[in-house]
């Protein structure tokens, strides 16, 4: 695994302009540093990436994770006017990237760790020139890394526009890649944050970019002569056998499905029209692909012989099928929990594909003396795999999974 820089964008533009109120600095006390006089306008905010699905609110903060917004004394109209929460007492950050420009010449960005979903590791957010001391966080908590320096500081670019001054900058964090011989993933929110000061005689503006998301492609399944189907559970793990998780599933309509990294995948295989009780179905490979096509690159394993992959660093559970499933025929079924990921650029390590799709080579197994069927995935050898005719195996393709995008608020 390794640490790289990758993008991410919010788009929001900011008009700021003169009030009469001090904002102290956003530096600890061991630094002595002049308090900054700053002013501010209301934001003019303007997102391009969905709002999140469930309702969000940027003030729903503990007391213990409320970091101060501005001066003692500020009101809450001012406290609006700056992009910040009030909650009769303090006015305070909210859960959300803010950006600010001060008049005097200084950069305040504050990143919040549930700016996106999953949430950030904020402490792994940088200006990507950040060898002075003056370009590190000035402040933060788990949930909030705070950045303050001046606008010529830190590898900020300069530029005229149409009569303003601009200074811009910007930042990004770091996150682990999972490097395989097909492919690379990565399950961490990523992104990059490029933001600016703009300058005229009378106001100050902020802008901050963003990139839009690809369309996705069209769904699709693949089957085979033994039938034998691939589906996602819909539901929610809340036991050891998951069978809640199993008890629906998504309906062809359905897709593409939307996850977000880490957010379990609930995969299913079974098989179709056989009443056998005698025979099993054992999964040789499943593998996932940003493409329909199961022999696209890149790609990433889930199971290997129907075991885990082992170089994955949040491994595929197999979830027992037992006669306390409820299942009429337990042998016929197979499931499997992973974990949504996205795949990355083999050269730069940044995010590529925003799509999945689940593929599982599958195989019918007949009880022997020999062969039990019996997959195991915990002993240091495994028994030998009897061969199965071509008749008995098959390829199943899962529907589209897609990557949801990390709405950040502002």
């Amino acid at each position: 695994m390794a640490l790289f820089k990758c993008l991410f964008g919010v788009v929001l533009i900011c008009s700021i302009s003169a009030q009469k109120y001090w904002r102290e600095p956003l530096v600890p006390q061991k630094q002595q540093q002049q308090q900054l006089l700053s002013s501010f306008q209301k934001p003019q905010q303007e997102l391009k990436v969905p709002p999140p699905a469930a309702p969000f609110d940027k003030c729903d903060l503990g007391e213990i994770e409320k970091i101060q917004c501005g001066s003692p004394d500020i009101t809450v109209d001012q406290c609006q006017e700056i992009n910040c929460c009030f909650d009769g007492r303090q006015c305070y950050y909210g859960k959300a990237v803010t950006v600010q420009c001060t008049r005097d010449g200084q950069f305040v960005v504050v990143v919040a760790r549930e700016a996106t979903l999953p949430p950030l590791d904020v402490s792994s957010i940088s200006l990507l020139e950040s060898n002075n001391d003056v370009c590190q966080p000035v402040d933060g908590s788990s949930a909030f890394v705070i950045f303050q320096f001046p606008v010529v500081a830190c590898g900020t670019t300069l530029k005229n526009d149409d009569g303003h001054v601009v200074y811009e900058n910007h930042m990004a964090s770091s996150y682990e890649v999972g490097v395989g011989p097909k492919g690379s993933i990565t399950r961490d929110s990523h992104f990059e944050l490029l933001f600016q000061c703009r300058y005229t005689g009378t106001s100050v503006e902020a802008l901050v970019m963003e990139v839009n998301p690809v369309p996705p492609p069209v769904s699709v399944a693949a089957a085979g002569p033994l039938r034998v189907e691939l589906r996602l559970g819909n539901g929610q793990c809340f036991s050891k056998g998951c069978n809640e998780a199993y008890s629906s599933f998504y309906n062809p309509s359905d897709y593409p499905v939307t996850k977000v990294l880490k957010e379990p995948v609930y995969v299913e295989v079974r098989i179709l029209g056989r009443s056998d009780p005698n025979i099993f179905l054992n999964l040789e490979h499943c593998w996932a692909t940003s493409t329909p096509n199961p022999e696209g690159l890149p790609q990433w394993d889930l199971l290997v012989d129907g075991c885990p992959y082992q170089d994955d660093r949040y491994q595929t559970t197999v979830i027992p099928v037992d006669t306390f499933s409820g299942l009429e025929y337990p042998s016929h079924y197979k499931r499997f929990v992973s974990r949504m990921f996205t795949f990355v650029a083999p050269e730069t390590y940044t995010p590529q594909k925003d799509t999945v799709f689940i593929h599982c080579s599958t195989a019918v197994c007949y009880p022997s003396s020999a062969n039990s069927c019996v997959q195991q995935c915990h002993r240091q050898r495994r028994a030998a795999v009897e061969k199965v005719p071509s008749s008995q195996r098959v390829l199943v393709s899962s529907g589209e999974v897609i990557l949801s995008k990390m709405a950040t608020e502002s």
